[in-house]
């Protein structure tokens, strides 16, 4: 019997505006479950400058949900020092052992500690929110899922709370992490540029923060490559590529050891240097190709509950950005969070590099969606003290009279 996967049956869409548009968004079957992942105390991992080890870290769950499921095709998210995810019910044991496993391999080779959690989707619709689903395509292959309903956020929240967290494997327990690397050199900002990063979170007012965000697009879009990050011509590749010693982490219980782990992927940095470098094919490895495709399925706009993206902008761009959005938030029309930086790094999924579906995740180079979260949570946990200490006022008020 052919089972359908009802995540393929969503339409696809290319003009990433759409995003603001709810007929594009469609409901997942309440048997299906939502998984959900971050970093504790990823703030100080990026204060000491692991940027590099927060965002492998946080692919590294998007990676070992998909080898648990063969590759098949499900909805993911990328959050910087975290992921969120749909998946069917016929898997979900062989997923929450890949969620342990990529725990326990984060505390024992990184020393990150790495919260995991699943919940029902039925569950977050008891609650009156919802998992809403569309698909955006950055390439004819690769589509990427964006998120709508207020469902991922509560599933995020309630984990932080500790609800429905997932322990980590037992110790020397390791996920398949096939396909997990990092070989692209850190992507400059272009100029006097800087690469910002961007949270924007509605408020109580949904269509007011849709506006909010029309008018953003609107600034954004007024550059080349609609502000991505990207040069027109592909990433530069490393050599050695910076994340080295993570692959190598990530792989060497498959290769025999973290040497072995090591000398191979170096080897084949080697390799795919010299055919970027000459351009030269190597059997149905065509360089220009992969290095067109990395640009195309890159990841640096996104929606997931709220607004992500990681952009280029000028250092008037930048200001007419904030001063907009500063403007919005006096309103009360949202809540947002940015972060200036001078380069973007890429964390990549490559499953294979014959064929064009590999995923690039991006993220800025130095502090990036993290330290924006940062900023925004600051204002949130202000807004809710105000919030609170009005409803006290009140409250003595309405007693004394």
């Amino acid at each position: 019997m052919n089972v359908t996967n009802p995540y393929l049956d969503i339409p696809v869409f290319d003009d990433f505006a759409k995003v603001l548009d709810g007929s594009v968004y469609h409901a997942l079957p309440d048997d299906w479950w939502i998984g959900t992942s971050d970093i504790v105390g990823s703030t100080k991992a990026i204060a000491a400058g692991r940027f590099k080890d927060v965002n492998m870290v946080g692919a590294s769950v998007i990676c070992a949900v998909s080898n648990a499921l063969g590759h098949s095709d499900y909805p993911f998210i990328f959050g910087g020092d975290g992921a969120s995810f749909a998946c069917p019910p016929d898997r979900i044991d062989e997923v929450r052992a890949a969620m342990a496993a990529t725990a326990i391999w984060a505390r024992e080779t990184l020393e990150l500690e790495l919260r995991v959690a699943l919940f029902p989707i039925s569950d977050i619709r008891a609650t009156g929110r919802d998992v809403r689903i569309a698909r955006f395509a950055v390439s004819a292959p690769v589509s990427y899922a964006m998120f709508n309903g207020r469902g991922l956020k509560w599933a995020e929240d309630r984990m932080k709370s500790g609800d429905n967290v997932i322990p980590p494997a037992p110790n020397g327990t390791r996920p398949d992490l096939t396909g997990l690397s990092c070989r692209w050199s850190p992507i400059q900002a272009k100029g006097d540029d800087q690469i910002l990063s961007i949270i924007v979170q509605p408020t109580t007012d949904r269509i007011k923060f849709d506006t909010v965000v029309a008018g953003l697009f609107a600034i954004l879009d007024n550059s080349p490559r609609k502000s991505s990050p990207i040069p027109a011509d592909g990433p530069d590749f490393a050599f050695p590529p910076p994340g080295l010693k993570l692959e190598a982490l990530a792989t060497e219980h498959k290769e025999g050891g973290y040497f072995k782990a090591w000398f191979k992927a170096l080897y084949i940095s080697l390799i795919a240097l010299v055919l970027m470098k000459t351009g030269w094919k190597l059997g149905d490895f065509d360089p220009k190709r992969y290095r067109d495709y990395t640009g195309y399925n890159t990841d640096f706009r996104k929606f997931g509950d709220g607004l992500w993206m990681t952009v280029n902008c000028s250092a008037d761009q930048i200001a007419e950005v904030e001063e907009y959005l500063q403007a919005a938030e006096a309103r009360g029309d949202i809540l947002f969070g940015t972060h200036r930086q001078r380069t973007a790094i890429m964390t990549c999924i490559v499953p294979s590099i014959t064929n064009d579906a590999h995923f690039h995740f991006l993220d800025g180079g130095e502090g990036g969606y993290t330290a924006a979260a940062s900023v925004f949570k600051a204002k949130m946990k202000q807004a809710e003290i105000a919030a609170a200490t009005a409803h006290h006022t009140q409250n003595a008020s309405n007693t004394i009279h």
